[in-house]
């Protein structure tokens, strides 16, 4: 390089850090400075806004009614919704679900959202901001518009007259569970306004309430393998957090150091549980930023998600509209996915936890949601379900029944090498080795079907457990697949009225066995009669607990869902039909041809 370029290069390089370096001072440190002044401001109000709030919940949540007389209320009576939204905040802040109840009675409905006041408040709304200063905050006071109840077709209309604006907010519901905030902003100033949107969801609580809730009519489904907590998609990317790591103010994937995720292609954010959940979906079509409320947990606040757009400018006398939305429902699969493909929400559908496997939970629940369809019952889908998985592997278990014959037929040569080398285990494995290459038999060719097994099993397990669809559905004697078995040993599977099987469920300990249902019994008995098909393994300790196996599975399953159940033991006997098929075509007695046999009149068994 000449002297010349060098010295250009010295001398650019020494320009741009000047830049950096004054860029840095003149421009992001002021921005920053006045965004965490803003920031600090508004905490102070929500602060100050709180303080009636904290006074009422240390003197105890009211009782809900009571709660929702203490404010003035509109009515909500949709297709999917009912409830009622508070005027103070223009909250969204009591809704039941029409179409989903507690118990299979259908008696009361899924009471999503719940007020401030009450026990495990829950609730949301969009606030809006000017700087520092909230126009529209978490209790200010809207007034109606008209008169009207708020239903599918029918919109209702609200006004609120602050800080030199006036808003006029129209609150829409589809048939399900969108609603839409319609606000018309203008200008009543001499000055220029710029405003921006803050979408709020809050729960009242800890962690622990949400999962555990005794209140009837909560959404209190158990932890388990489903995703409860922080929900949200921005800038295409799933993002997630349960809620204890959240009250623990954990770092959830991808966060800025701002506490802050941003997108410039839509997105949602919110709170879910197992079937519901209520999340913010903003504008699509401008940028918003996504965030946690850390300082409202750091003071022992309520868990709050918020969005937050960008401001907007108005000119004096000056209208502008903007529409947000809030979901507020239960996470059925047809819903999210018309959201998602005419609402134009990103990936919505991934709403419903479908897990690390989704590669197979989401094909699953697909070919049983298609199914369900055509059969018209969920239970005789799972049956058809099963029918369709086993079909693929129909070559892989052929083989593997195939080993387990020619092990079958090897059966009493293996046991005179075990007695004859019993002192020599070298000898005796040398031996069996030699065996199985004569009789061209693999011993570990049964195992094959399980490595395959095993991820389905998890896999419909996982669909089973977190979709919608099998909650509450009937199917034979059983009211709910999405409950464990409801019948009992105990009182004879009904026939003793006056015991209830619930009750005998209760009992500790030796409830788990008397309480066991018709299901799990039926498992145990396929399984046991499954194994009756192949050869037991040399070693007796070893056979004795494979015989125990069916046994302790049959209790294991007892507290499993109904409908995974159904499939096992329908698998069961797929399987059974198969290999039974084979084994006899390769020559094989069994233990069920054997019972046949002698008891049945069928043919006599050959000699093995």
């Amino acid at each position: 390089m000449e002297k010349e370029e060098q010295r250009n290069f010295l001398l650019a390089m020494a320009a741009m850090i000047a830049f950096v370096f004054l860029y840095q001072i003149l421009v992001m440190e002021p921005a920053q400075k006045k965004y965490q002044a803003q920031q600090a401001q508004l905490a102070a109000q929500e602060q100050t806004a709180s303080v009636d709030t904290a006074a009422a919940e240390a003197a105890g949540p009211k009782p809900l009614p009571e709660a929702l007389a203490a404010a003035a209320r509109i009515k909500v009576d949709a297709a999917a919704v009912d409830g009622s939204i508070r005027l103070a905040g223009a909250r969204l802040d009591d809704l039941k679900l029409k179409q989903h109840f507690v118990t299979v009675e259908k008696t009361e409905e899924i009471r999503l959202l719940r007020p401030e006041e009450s026990e495990f408040g829950y609730f949301s709304t969009y606030y809006w901001a000017e700087g520092n200063t909230l126009v529209a905050g978490r209790n200010s006071q809207w007034a109606q518009v008209g008169e009207g109840v708020l239903s599918s077709t029918t919109p209702v209309n609200l006004r609120l007259e602050s800080g030199g604006v006036t808003i006029d907010r129209q609150v829409s519901v589809d048939d399900n569970y969108l609603f839409t905030f319609r606000d018309t902003i203008t200008n009543t100033s001499g000055a220029a306004k710029s405003l921006r949107p803050i979408g709020s969801i809050e729960r009242q609580g800890d962690y622990k309430q949400f999962l555990n809730a005794t209140e009837p009519g909560v959404s209190k489904e158990e932890n388990g393998l489903a995703h409860m907590g922080l929900m949200g998609v921005m800038d295409g990317t799933l993002r997630l957090k349960k809620y204890k790591p959240l009250f623990e103010s954990k770092k959830i994937d991808g966060e800025s150091a701002d506490g802050k995720f941003s997108t410039t292609t839509g997105g949602w954010w919110g709170l879910s549980d197992k079937y519901w959940m209520s999340v913010l979906v903003p504008a699509q079509a401008a940028p918003f930023t996504a965030s946690v409320n850390r300082a409202s947990l750091a003071r022992g606040g309520p868990l709050e998600v918020r969005t937050e757009g960008n401001a907007v400018a108005i000119a004096p006398g000056a209208s502008l509209t903007v529409e947000n939305r809030i979901f507020a429902g239960a996470k059925k699969f047809e819903i999210l996915r018309a959201y998602e493909q005419s609402g134009g929400i990103p990936r919505l559908v991934d709403a419903i936890d479908w897990g690390w496997a989704f590669f197979l939970t989401k094909p699953f629940f697909y070919v049983l949601h298609w199914l369900h369809g055509i059969v018209g019952a969920f239970g005789w889908a799972i049956l058809a379900f099963t029918v369709l998985v086993k079909l693929p592997l129909v070559p892989l278990y052929n083989a593997s029944f195939k080993s387990m014959a020619k092990l079958k037929k090897l059966q009493e040569p293996m046991k005179e090498i075990t007695e004859r080398f019993a002192n020599d285990p070298q000898r005796r494995q040398q031996e069996m080795l030699k065996l199985y290459k004569e009789g061209g038999a693999n011993p570990i060719g049964g195992c094959l079907p399980i490595l395959v097994t095993i991820p389905i099993f998890y896999a419909l397990y996982k669909t089973l457990y977190v979709t919608l669809d099998m909650r509450h559905e009937p199917f034979w004697y059983m009211k709910d697949l999405s409950a464990p078995d409801p019948t009992a040993f105990g009182n004879l599977f009904g026939l003793l009225s006056f015991w209830d099987a619930a009750d005998i469920k209760a009992i500790p300990i030796i409830g788990v066995i008397i309480g066991i249902g018709i299901l799990p019994i039926l498992y145990g008995a396929t399984m046991a009669v499954l194994q009756s098909l192949s050869p037991p393994p040399p070693d007796k300790m070893q056979a004795r607990i494979i015989m125990a196996l069916p046994l302790v599975f049959m209790f294991v399953f007892g507290g499993f869902a109904a409908g995974l159940v159904l499939y096992w033991v329908w698998s069961n006997v797929l399987t059974f039909i198969q290999q039974y098929i084979i084994m006899r075509a390769n020559g094989a007695e069994t233990e069920v041809g054997k019972f046949v046999a002698k008891y049945l009149g069928g043919r006599k068994a050959p000699a093995e």
